[in-house]
């Protein structure tokens, strides 16, 4: 899973780069909450998990490794995506759905990989 984590962070990364670009261009920054969201909690989370799970095989390897990595993995998308739907002025029942569910999911992916580093992260293993 640290290896996929680290992959995934990178397609989050040039996401993050190639809209921030876009912004800067258009002089159009009313998707920097997306921008940010993306670089912080997709490439340098993510980026960040996955160097932890390679160093440490034990919490890579747990229950709790990978329902971060699939909680991490569906939430993300799912709330950006309910963002972006909310920046545009998009009025749907969905929308509001998409980000609760969402940031639900990360923020439940944070707190179990927390819980996994305290209970498998260990000096010497």
């Amino acid at each position: 899973m640290g290896i996929k984590l680290i992959k995934i962070s990178v397609i989050y990364f040039v996401i993050g780069v190639l809209l921030g670009y876009h912004m800067s261009v258009a002089t159009d920054y009313s998707l920097t909450p997306i921008h940010v969201h993306i670089n912080l909690l997709g490439w340098t989370s993510m980026t960040l998990a996955g160097i932890l799970y390679v160093m440490f095989p034990k919490a890579e390897q747990s229950m709790l490794g990978k329902i971060h990595f699939w909680t991490h993995n569906i939430g993300l998308p799912l709330m950006m995506l309910g963002l972006y739907f909310t920046i545009l002025g998009i009025d749907s029942a969905v929308v509001p759905l998409m980000l609760i569910i969402g940031s639900t999911l990360v923020v439940l992916a944070v707190l179990v990989f927390a819980f996994n580093v305290f209970k498998n992260v260990k000096a010497g293993e």
